[in-house]
This record gives structure tokens, sequence and C-alpha cells, in this order.
């Protein structure tokens, strides 16, 4: 019998082939695959993994503008930029931030401030963004962290610039001061625009300027290895710096009306008449802005907020004081414009001013009188009884109205924010806060400057300087010029706020005489302080009392302790006399007299005033076209409204 065969050669062969082609198929379909996804990758997203590859080693960074420099009117620095050290925390570097603020605590030391703010501003920025932690480093506290610094991956210190005030308390209450930046801060600031920006503007200036000042922030890219460090800058786009303001204060005349107060609570303006800009305003007592530029110590700041003395209250602008007797010239020129009187009119002053059927009287301050006055003389003497008849014959409504056109009642408009409106009497007013009808008696008293009567120093010396100019108003203002980076300064026009108030040149004359009279005659209750000055000073003198008195027996305690614990003491004067360049209000919050407790300052303001005439800086950036006297407004025909 023949043997089969088992082997079957035929059909390996051809399963070798199937399995030689099958397989070969598989490594041809891998290697299309392997091309394909590197030709995807490689050649279709090419730009897109070379822009990832790039942004893995660039970041960017915010570069926040310098804050735009404070000067005075001659280019004395008042508020600038000093370099400094902080230390900054990217939050994504650190893998335990509580851990690490413990760690690092024990080699910088952290207030619970720099935390807490620190920790807010985590929250709302981005990972990536590096946070300040700790501003002003000291020179031992880099030094420390230089030595540790391995041990703080994502910590670093960084230079910056902040904020400082060279003269310190002299100009705290009109510069104000810079504050950090806190959570509700953000929620209210452009985010674009503060990008980097650890500071903003708190109060004064800093505050109503702070649009001006702050600047556009700019930004660098970086080459950074892999802990994040720099390598080196790929591209730099600058910030725009804040502009530079000029004042028109002068530093000279601000440090002496300072000097003047001596401590005593109280407040100077002075403004020139000529165009509403403001040579010094001084607030005493005062502080140091620079305790709250980095954040101020509880301490410190406590001390400072209970002081009796409220060194944190400008009182130019927020003190309401009753204005005394220094009203006087502007309610008698108003009897002129009005057609009640005319300069000669006269009235018997014998000590007591009763209301027609009424008993109750009105004093004089002099006991049986001043005998038959005309306006000149009632200004010299500051005769109540002429200024009661006057003030009943215009009745409360033409009172408040012919007063209202000097800025009394309500804010004068200055750059700076946080200005009382004081309280000008009238009928409306009366009505909307007590509900009650109007009393003869109320306008008699108005009439010298009492009652429901409340003005500011600022709102004082804005009227005066008003009627120094013959009528003509100006806002008062602070700030002189603007200045981007080293560009030339940009004046900014103060044109009158409105028409002059004087129709009648000659009505003007005979108040400004009166108020000569008031300095420079020995009768005057300012006699003796325009002594010495080489032009004519025009003043008048305000004792306001602090208490209504209970009796009607005159007070013969005249210890000045005593009155000055009684009275508000004022003064108010321009000069030249007849072509007015400057007008200063000046109050004590107590003093025995107008003219003589607070007079002396006055007129030591205008001193200084008259040394920078004498002694003028050789940069001084006062153009001519601000010191022209603007044109008189014309006279009248001699008709009254």
């Amino acid at each position: 019998m023949r043997r089969q065969s088992i082997k079957d050669n035929r059909r390996e062969s051809a399963l070798f082939r199937r399995r030689a082609l099958t397989g070969f198929a598989l490594i041809l379909l891998s290697l299309s695959t392997l091309v394909g996804r590197y030709v995807y990758l490689q050649v279709v997203r090419h730009s897109e993994f070379v822009t990832r590859s790039v942004n893995n080693r660039v970041k960017p960074r915010v570069l926040p503008p310098p804050r735009g420099l404070i000067y005075d009117r001659n280019g004395v620095l008042l508020a600038d930029n000093v370099p400094a050290f902080r230390l900054e925390v990217v939050p994504e570097q650190v893998t335990d931030m509580k851990a690490m603020l413990a760690r690092l605590d024990r080699v910088v030391p952290l207030s619970h401030e720099d935390i807490d703010t620190f920790l807010k501003q985590v929250k709302i920025s981005r990972r990536f963004d590096s946070i300040p932690l700790k501003l002003h480093l000291t020179e031992d506290e880099i030094d420390r962290f230089a030595v540790n610094r391995w041990r703080f991956p994502g910590v670093d210190v960084v230079p910056y610039l902040t904020r400082n005030y060279p003269l310190g308390p002299l100009f705290a209450h009109v510069v104000g001061y810079v504050g950090r930046i806190d959570a509700r801060d953000l929620s209210k600031l452009n985010e674009a625009s503060y990008k980097g920006t650890t500071h903003v503007g708190r109060t004064g200036l800093e505050r109503a300027y702070e649009s001006v000042l702050h600047g556009t922030p700019g930004y660098e890219l970086d080459e950074v290895n892999a802990d994040g460090r720099v390598q080196r800058v790929l591209e730099t786009h600058p910030p725009i710096p804040g502009k530079n303001l000029y004042l028109s204060i002068d530093a000279r005349i601000q440090m002496a009306a300072m000097k003047a107060f001596d401590g005593r609570p109280g407040a100077a303006v002075a403004i020139d008449p000529r165009n509403g800009q403001v040579l010094a305003m001084v607030s005493v007592p005062s502080f140091n802005p620079n305790l709250f530029v980095d954040g101020i110590s509880a301490i410190d700041y406590h001390s400072l907020l209970y002081a009796p003395s409220k060194p944190l209250f400008n009182r130019a602008i927020s003190g309401v004081y009753p204005p005394g007797s220094t009203v006087k010239p502007f309610i008698a020129l108003g009897g002129l414009e009005l057609g009640l009187r005319t300069p000669q009119d006269t009235v018997l002053s014998t000590g007591t001013f009763y209301i027609p059927g009424q008993k109750r009287g009105y004093r004089d301050d002099r006991r049986g009188g001043f005998g038959t006055v005309d306006l000149r003389k009632a200004i010299m003497w500051s005769v109540n009884t002429y200024f009661y008849k006057l003030a009943l014959d215009m009745g409360i409504d033409r009172f408040s109205g012919w007063m209202s056109r000097f800025g009394f009642g309500k804010p004068t408009g200055i750059d700076l924010d946080n200005e009382a409106s004081g309280v000008l009497p009238s009928r409306a007013w009366k009505a909307r806060h007590f509900r009650q009808p109007w009393y003869p008696g109320e306008t008699v008293i108005a009439g010298i400057g009492q009652g429901y009567w409340a003005v500011t120093p600022l709102q004082l010396a804005h009227a005066l300087a008003t009627l120094a100019d013959r009528g003509l108003p100006h806002k008062p203002r602070l700030v002189m010029a603007e200045q981007q980076g080293k560009g030339p300064e940009t004046m900014l026009p103060n044109p009158p706020s409105g028409p002059s108030l004087v129709t009648n040149l000659s009505d003007w004359e005979a108040v400004e005489q009166g108020m000569q009279m008031v300095v420079n005659d020995p009768r005057g209750t300012g006699y003796g302080l325009g002594k010495g000055f080489p032009y004519t000073i025009a003043g008048k003198s305000g004792t306001a009392e602090r208490y209504s008195r209970t009796t009607n027996a005159y007070n013969n305690d005249k210890n000045t302790a005593y009155l000055a614990s009684r009275h508000r003491a004022w003064f108010e004067m321009f000069a030249p006399a007849d072509d007015p360049k400057i007008a200063v209000a000046v109050v004590l919050e107590a003093g025995a007299w107008g003219a003589s407790s607070s007079g002396p300052i006055a007129r030591r303001i205008l001193d200084a005033w008259e040394a920078t005439r004498k002694h003028p800086l050789p940069d001084t950036l006062l153009p001519d076209a601000m010191t022209k006297a603007p044109p008189a407004p014309p006279a009248a025909s001699g008709a009254k409204p």
C-alpha cells in the first residue's frame, strides 16, 4: 500500500505569502500613519506649535507708569517719586502659599496688613501675575532675603518708584497723599489702566487730579528659564508717565503763612484777584503725608484721628465759621448797588439798635455808640448799627440774593474735593432746615455776620478777591499748568466765571476807601497793620462770637485767653488797594479780636508775597499774560438797578 505525504508545500507557500503581504501592509500602514502625523504636526500646525514654544519661554511683564510730579509755581518739588524695593510673588510658582508666607515671615517680617492686602490681590489676579507682598524694604531686609532666596521660588525683590513729599506737613492739605490700592479700589478702577500700579490718590490734588497724574502702563517681553527667572528682555514698550502739575502756590508764601500761625488752629487763603490763582492755602495744624504712602500704622492713625487739634481736618476748605464783621464791606456794596444807600447817607449809632415796634435791642461794640456815621466810617469802625439797619432795609431775600453773587452758601468750585458749602442765611434755607418762618431779628444779626452765617476761609478769600478785582469773579484754582514729560508747560486758562458785580465804580471806590481807613486811619480797627508796607492796604476785621450772650450786661473781662475762648478771629486784606494783586483771608479758631489776633498773620503773608516780588526765582513760571490786570468794568451812567 502506497503512503500519502502529510506536508502540503503549495498550501504552506500560499499561507506564507498571505502572511507576508499582511505584515507588509501593516508596516506600510503604520509608516503612512507616522508620516501623515508628522506632516500634520510639522507642516499643518507648524505656526501654532512655534507660538506655543515661544510662549513657554517668553513672558510679558507690565511696566507701571511713573506718577506725575507736583511743583509749586517756581518749580519747587512738592511730590516726588523715589526708588525703593519691594517683595513680589508669582502665585503659580508657589505650591503651598500659607507655608511659604510663614517661612518668609521669619526672614522678612510681614505685617497683617501686608498679608491681608496680598491675599486679596491674589484672589482677583491671574496666577502668573507678579503681586506685591511687602513695600519699601529696608537694606537689611533685602540682604536677608538675598541670602535665603533659593528657599523661595516665585518670590523676588523688585525695584519700583514710591511717592515722597519733601515738604511734608507744609502742603499736606493741598497736595494730599497716595495710598495702596485695595480690593475696593480695584472694583472701581480701570483694570487695564492700573495694571502693575500699587498706589492711587487718596486726598488733595493727588485725588482730584488722579486721571492726569497716573499715566498709561507699558510692558516688556522677558525670556525666562525653567524657574521663571528673566534671562533677557526681548521687547520693551515703555509706559507713558503721568503729567506733571505746577501749582499757583508759592512755597515761600505758604511757609510764611504756616509759621505765622505758630501752631494755633486756623486757616489762611491768599488769592490773586486778577485770575483766581491761589498763592497760599494753609490749615493748621497739619500732618506728615508720608506716613500714609505705604500704609500708616494703627497707632499713628489713631493719634492723628483723635487728636483734639484735628490735624487731618482741612480747615481752609471744610471748616465753617461765622464770618463776623468781615462781610460788612460786601453788605455795604450791596446797599449801594441796590440803590438803598449813597456813600454820604448817615446813621445815628447810640449803642443799641431797635427794630421798629420791638423792645429787644441789638448792641454796638462801643457803649454809647459811635454817633453819626456814613458808609466809610461804618466800615472803618465796624459800626453794627449801620449794618443792622441796612440789612433790615434790604430784607432777607435781597440780602441773601446779593451775597450769593459773591459765592457765599455754595462751594467755590476750587479744584479740590470735599469743599464745604457753608450757610448763607435765607428764608428758603431756614424753611428747609427748621420748617420755621424767617424773623426780622434774624435779618438784623445777619447784617453783622452772625446768626446762621457760616463760611469757609476759602469762600471768604474768594469773595474778597472778587470784591478787590472790582467785582469780577474768578474760580479759585490751585493748578496753574500741566506738563507732559520734559515738554513745555501748558497753562490752564481760568477766565472770569461771570460778569462784574459792580455796575458803578464809585460805589466800589467808596467801599474800598472805607477798608483803607480800617488799616491806615488811626481810628480804624486794624490801624498799624499797614505800617512799613510799600503799598496801601485795604482790610477788614471780624470777631465772631462762638456763644450767644445770655444777658444784656456788658462783659468787662479783658483777659486775652478768656476772650479767645469766646471768639473766632478774622482778618481780610488786599493790596495794593488801588490795583489789587493779592487778597488774604485769615481765621483763628480761638482769637481774642480779629485785628489784633489774625491781622498780624495776614500782614506776614503780605510781607512774604512782597518779598517774592523783590526776589523772584530765576525760573519762575508765572507768565506775563497771567499777571495782566483784566479790563476794568465799564462805569455805569449813574442809574442803579
